[in-house]
């Protein structure tokens, strides 16, 4: 993989005195990997498996099988070789995780053109954001290795915070911010691929199996101990099913409603 920066080998990310769990740096395996700092061997023979293989033959199982069907050795057999030979490349599972996530986030797209206003361009990361995890759903079971940290995640992370330029809002304000919409972009996609993975175990369309529960409910659910739930039930909003997209709009609308406020007020994160 590629070092976007330049070689750091002699830099403080790259070189000197690092721990054992690294190549030579204080930094994790899979981030050396992801950013190309890792130290390589000069001699010997050209490898035949390569680190962007590995990572390759992972996600393809990934987004066929699920996350579940990932494991080291069934990523060699993918590859024909031994589950020794991946070690070379990638000491762990976890850390073929970490780059699978690289892989399948890619870069972000390009920011909208100067002057644009900064509740567009957040929309539009938000909407960009929510594309890769319905792309990629193994994404949203990966297990959380922490602060985005790859080359990718950083790009993400920049375009989040580039768009938020100029509203006024302290520094604070906007990591916050940025926290708010990507946690609520993660929650909607995972909320829909878990209805979806229930509409899809039925033989019946999404609109039978929304109905079909509400019926349920109407059947269950006492009007004097649930009086709410039964205003919702009489009003048959819970008979259709709704368009995902529309849904995630209304949220992400609302988001930024709140976020406007702040703005107006040049607000700080408590």
């Amino acid at each position: 993989m590629s070092d976007p920066a330049g070689s750091r080998a002699s830099g403080p990310a790259g070189g000197g005195a690092g721990d054992s769990t690294g190549g030579g740096s204080f930094l994790p395996p899979a981030i050396e990997a992801a950013w190309g700092v890792r130290e390589r061997p000069a001699k010997g023979p050209r490898p035949s498996l390569t680190l962007d293989r590995i990572v390759g033959a992972a996600v393809s199982l990934a987004t066929a099988e699920g996350l579940d069907a990932v494991s080291m050795g069934r990523v060699a057999k993918e590859l024909g070789v031994s589950t020794m030979s991946l070690y070379r490349y990638v000491s762990a599972k976890s850390e073929l995780y970490v780059l699978m996530q690289e892989a399948a986030t890619g870069v972000p797209p390009e920011l909208p053109p100067p002057g644009t206003d900064w509740r567009e361009a957040l929309a539009a990361w938000a909407w960009a954001m929510r594309e890769v995890y319905h792309r990629n759903l193994w994404l949203l079971r990966l297990p959380v290795a922490g602060p985005p940290a790859t080359p990718n995640m950083v790009a993400w992370w920049e375009r989040a915070l580039v768009a938020l330029e100029g509203t006024g809002l302290d520094e604070g304000a906007v990591l916050s911010v940025t926290l708010l919409v990507s946690g609520y972009v993660k929650n909607e996609a995972v909320l829909t691929a878990d209805l979806a993975a229930v509409v899809g175990a039925s033989d019946d369309p999404p609109e039978e199996v929304m109905a079909r529960y509400a019926r349920t409910l109407r059947r269950l659910a006492d009007p004097e101990e649930y009086p709410a739930v039964t205003r919702i039930l009489e009003s048959g909003v819970l008979d259709v099913a709704d368009d995902p997209e529309d849904e995630f709009r209304f949220g992400l609308e609302r988001i930024l409603d709140g976020v406007a406020v702040l703005v107006a007020g040049r607000g700080t994160a408590s």
